[in-house]
């Protein structure tokens, strides 16, 4: 099992007020919060991996086509979770890549939404059952 995921952002202080809005429709709670940096832990009774927050120490644009990260996808219980998390994003102004839908492509089932955060890091929230 991945014990946590580091990932560096550009600021920090934006990143944070974004996924604290985004995190706990995706299962998750906050970790720890500090000046230089931020984590995010599977909610209570939930296991997975933690996520942790640093400011980017050179300046630059993420790009899921660079080698290293190329998104992250959060597993959610049901496709109404998909469809909740696609309305947030939208709301708070996300680029969508993919509105919620089946991918036929995938092994079934796999209902999933994608867009970008504010740093262009692709962000994936799936569920891998057929219950709404």
């Amino acid at each position: 099992m991945l014990g946590h995921i580091g990932i560096n952002v550009p600021d920090l202080r934006a990143a944070r007020a974004y996924y604290d809005e985004i995190m706990p429709l995706l299962g998750f709670e906050q970790f720890m919060q500090d000046d230089d940096q931020f984590a995010y832990k599977p909610a209570a009774g939930k296991r997975g991996t933690y996520l942790f927050f640093y400011p980017a120490q050179q300046e630059g644009e993420f790009s899921q086509h660079r080698t290293g990260l190329q998104h992250l996808a959060f597993m959610v219980p049901t496709r109404g979770s998909v469809r909740a998390i696609h309305e947030h994003v939208v709301a708070l102004g996300n680029e969508v890549l993919h509105a919620p839908q089946a991918f036929p492509q995938y092994p079934p089932p796999y209902f999933a939404t994608f867009w970008l955060d504010p740093f262009a890091i692709m962000l994936e929230a799936v569920c891998h059952y057929d219950r709404d």
